[in-house]
């Protein structure tokens, strides 16, 4: 056993200095991300004084915007949702709803709540879609910018590609149909349009958690942490996530995400590229990787952007069995992405996209959940290689236990440190979490994801990666719905009774 022990020395060794390697550069280019985040917010704070969006709201020659809201059994939620969007604070969109086959009641709620009739719309665009459309619906009171489009399941991707070819306006905004969008989000997402019209094709905005937060007619009135830690956490997931590696991205010239929550496009390049891709689980990253390729192949200079102040609000899991299954999709399908556009990789012609995103989410992405899972494993060993070294075999030292423990110790608090920047930023520049007790939740949650959580996602992650190598069947997975409040449940009530149905 001894003998065995001393084998399995060098290897171990090794082993802790890759580790040790990967550690200090992951934590050395997320710290150039959060400089480069700190720069783009501080450079759109400074703007914000002279953006004039009052003097564009009344502009009558502002590019139009059709709102594409996808909706596969979200009666929960659909009526509120839709309401919101209605509402938006915009001089020219439309709200498109496509109803991708529930088995629900959502296209009933919604031609009773806003008084829907049957017409014939045609079809503007020609990308294909899978599923066929049954009927197409427009209001005729209170929301005449609100259409419907049912058809036959065919998958997110597919429901947008409908919807595509049924917008009127020149830009595209992709939302959830769990998301509510702040008033004004549309003209903050759209202005980099405005502002440099030839040289943007994609432009992403913020999403953030609504759970435990007050909603009241379709709007996010009073912004509140969730009392569960799971979505508590995802708060700051969040926060991380789009504040710092969106905003970080986006200064770059390399963002290569922008959430199907929240994006705007130019109608133009979609049909260019024929829509969202149905074969992929991430259609969203898909299309934003696409577009940066298409862009490459013609030789176009173009760019996608980040806007940190838009914020879409959208339910997150509220159970681990939902969101474990969301992460291994998501990361099922970073895999996915990745591969099929590996040729962009170190390809000068692709710009930042090819020669520093992607290599950097190949590395740093991708493999960081194999490279997690396995410092746990390591981490357990050296701290049993110390027992054996003090008592079981005296003399044996296989990789300096110590050193690589303050490591890993050094790499957890690095991670709390850029999530507690994402904090800071979010305080100082937009303060949505009023109140001490908030704001320590949202520090604790900074801690608390660290001890347990991040370890249970990388393992999720983990299990993503293992699907997309041996090609099982693709599980979109489905999300359970709550609701935003109590006005939820009252309006399904009442667009139920006029239906004639039971409320129960």
């Amino acid at each position: 056993m001894a003998e065995l022990i001393h084998a399995l020395g060098p290897l171990v060794h090794w082993t802790a200095i890759v580790f040790a390697v990967y550690s200090v550069l992951i934590n050395a280019s997320f710290a150039l991300l959060t400089l480069l985040a700190v720069a783009d917010l501080a450079s759109y704070r400074r703007r914000l004084a002279f953006a004039g969006y009052d003097e564009w709201f009344l502009d009558p020659h502002a590019r139009g915007v059709s709102v594409l809201m996808p909706a596969f059994n979200e009666a929960a939620t659909i009526l509120t949702s839709v309401q919101a969007m209605t509402s938006l604070r915009y001089p020219d969109f439309e709200v498109v709803v496509i109803d991708d086959g529930s088995t629900d009641d959502t296209s009933a709620l919604l031609i009773t709540e806003f008084d829907m009739q049957e017409v014939p719309l045609v079809a503007a665009g020609s990308i294909p879609t899978q599923g066929e459309i049954v009927s197409t619906w427009v209001s005729r009171r209170g929301a005449r910018n609100l259409a419907l489009v049912v058809k036959t399941n065919g998958g997110k991707a597919d429901s947008l590609n409908a919807g595509i070819n049924y917008s009127r306006k020149e830009l595209v905004c992709m939302v959830d149909a769990d998301s509510l969008l702040d008033p004004d989000a549309l003209l903050n997402v759209a202005r980099p349009f405005a502002d440099d019209p030839g040289n943007v094709v994609a432009a992403g905005g913020v999403v953030r958690v609504a759970n435990g937060s007050k909603v009241d007619r379709g709007r996010v009135v009073d912004v509140k942490m969730p009392r569960r830690w799971i979505a508590r956490i995802q708060v700051v997931e969040y926060l991380r996530a789009f504040l710092v590696g969106r905003s970080g991205w986006s200064r770059a010239g390399g963002l290569l995400v922008i959430s199907g929550a929240f994006g705007v496009f130019r109608k133009d390049v979609l049909f260019e590229v024929d829509g969202l891709a149905t074969d992929c689980i991430g259609e969203d990253a898909e299309l934003v990787v696409r577009l940066h390729r298409h862009l490459g192949e013609i030789d176009r200079k173009a760019g996608v952007v980040f806007v940190p102040e838009p914020v879409a609000w959208t339910e997150v899991p509220n159970s681990r069995a939902v969101l474990r299954m969301q992460r291994r999709r998501w990361h099922r399908g970073l895999a996915e992405i990745l591969w099929r556009h590996k040729r962009m990789m170190f390809r000068p012609r692709y710009g930042v996209a090819g020669m520093v995103a992607m290599p950097w989410f190949v590395a740093f992405e991708l493999l960081a959940p194999v490279v997690e899972v396995a410092g746990l494993v390591l981490m357990v060993f050296l701290l049993c290689s110390l027992a054996v070294e003090t008592w079981l075999i005296p003399g044996w030292d296989v990789a300096n236990p110590p050193l690589v423990i303050i490591l890993l110790t050094a790499s957890v608090l690095f991670a709390v440190l850029v999530t507690l920047i994402s904090l800071l930023a979010e305080e100082v520049s937009f303060r949505r979490y009023r109140g001490v007790p908030d704001l320590l939740r949202a520090i604790g949650a900074a801690v608390e994801e660290n001890l347990g959580y991040r370890q249970m996602n990388a393992v999720w992650r983990l299990q993503g990666i293992v699907e997309a190598l041996r090609g099982t069947t693709r599980d979109w997975g489905t999300m359970e719905r709550q609701g935003f409040s109590d006005l939820d449940h009252a309006r399904r009530a009442e667009a139920r009774l006029a239906l004639g149905e039971s409320t129960d």
